[in-house]
């Protein structure tokens, strides 16, 4: 069955999204469920700090997660292209709440140990991408092909959101009992899962399975099918670069100041002009999207450049907010991008190895951004080290832009995998 006729069983007559019961309820669990993660990646590694007293080991529990994500982002993909998407989201959601009442008995009979956060780490990690892709493909089988970009921008409202308000909450919660943010991320996990409980998509259609193939090679044949295309090649790797560029944003911005004798305070304030600036670009998004996608990603690329080259200036925090804000503007609309050049453009059942091959590809360029960027603040003077980061961008955006394939991108016709909506 092809996308159009299951987007005709999922919605016989398109209603607004307001009304869609089906993506609301995603969409709310979604957002509890955003919340809780935000705010586990601030406590964990507190409570990591509280149990061991080491700065180091509480660096831990994000690289592990991290690692988690990554080494199983390639075969959540291959389960959601071969098993019921909401089983799998129900799964993950249960897996949250098990591991987060699990440190919850644990803080409340004094029996914390690094060895059950460590566990924590990497089982929370590792059930990310699984959670993260059947939700997005449910959210397929819930909206209309023409509402899909809406419904993501919806989504992309919900993520910067989530990054504003968690870190605060939680530290809050943390700051006035331990056990407080942890009991709050159980019930948060729980309405997550409430929420996709009472989701009834259109029945899943059978995916063949090719028997010629091996686990291992059916896991890469999203990678495969998005290399073996040149546009689609081309996309992906210009946003794996801004993937690079952008994961030292926030290290860089500390750093720079520290160096000025910013407090801890402010400089969270400061950290703030992310997620704010990740929230007003979702107003953004259709007006950017007006412009042919090359050019979108050219404007990106040699924007991001003189911005990140700006994030070195020792001009304070309200300069250092401003500049993380106008960073952050163009990001949903090139989220956005991604899904309608790569993510529609494959068929439903090879389309969640692709969202996870991508998943992969950037969450190894962000930890090769975040160590090129602490080597080079290592041993460059901040300002340098920001216009080295620039440079890179703009070289290789420039680079981009001398290839004819990458200038003359289109957005795809509306009859492709996915009806594209109206810009």
């Amino acid at each position: 069955m092809s996308d159009e006729q299951q987007v005709g069983v999922a919605s016989v007559e398109p209603v607004p999204l307001w009304r869609n019961r089906r993506f609301q309820l995603l969409w709310t669990g979604s957002a509890f469920s955003m919340l809780g993660l935000e705010i586990s990646l601030l406590v964990y590694p507190l409570a990591v700090l509280a149990v061991t007293g080491s700065p180091a080991l509480a660096g831990v529990f994000g690289g592990l997660h991290m690692a988690a994500g990554m080494v199983a982002s390639l075969p959540a993909g291959e389960l959601c292209d071969r098993y019921d998407r909401r089983r799998l989201l129900l799964l993950a959601e249960t897996l949250r709440v098990v591991v987060t009442l699990s440190v919850v008995a644990a803080l409340v009979l004094a029996e914390l140990t690094l060895v059950h956060l460590v566990v924590a780490a990497l089982l929370l990690g590792a059930v990310q991408p699984l959670g993260g892709s059947a939700r997005m493909l449910m959210v397929r089988a819930v909206v209309p092909g023409e509402q899909l970009t809406t419904a993501l921008t919806q989504e992309e409202v919900r993520s910067h959101a989530a990054s504003m308000g968690g870190p605060p909450l939680g530290g809050f919660l943390y700051g006035t009992a331990m056990v407080l943010p942890f009991v709050f991320n159980a019930v948060t996990f729980t309405l997550s899962f409430l929420c996709v409980l009472f989701v009834r998509p259109a029945p899943p259609q059978p995916r063949p399975v090719d028997q010629g193939e091996s686990s291992w090679q059916r896991m890469l044949s999203g990678l495969r099918a998005t290399m073996a295309k040149p546009e689609l090649r081309g996309v992906l790797l210009f946003t794996v670069l801004m993937n690079v560029a952008s994961a030292p944003f926030g290290l860089i911005s500390v750093v720079v100041l520290e160096e000025q004798g910013v407090s801890s305070g402010v400089i969270g304030l400061a950290m703030a002009g992310m997620a704010v600036g990740g929230l007003a670009g979702t107003f953004l998004v259709k007006p950017i999207h007006r412009l042919e996608p090359g050019r979108v990603m050219g404007v990106m690329g040699i924007t991001t450049a003189v911005l990140v080259a700006l994030l070195g200036l020792p001009l304070g925090p309200w300069w250092m907010a401003g500049v993380l804000f106008l960073l952050l503007l163009g990001v949903p609309a090139m989220r956005i991008l991604v899904d309608l050049l790569i993510f529609r453009q494959v068929p439903d059942e090879l389309r969640g190895r692709v969202i996870t091959a991508a998943m992969t590809m950037y969450g190894v360029g962000s930890a090769l951004g975040m160590t090129g960027g602490g080597l080079l603040l290592e041993y460059l003077p901040s300002p340098w080290a920001a216009g080295g980061l620039a440079a890179l961008v703009g070289g290789c955006t420039l680079f981009a832009l001398t290839m004819r394939g990458f200038r003359g991108l289109r957005w795809p016709e509306s009859g492709s995998a996915d009806t594209v909506e109206q810009r």
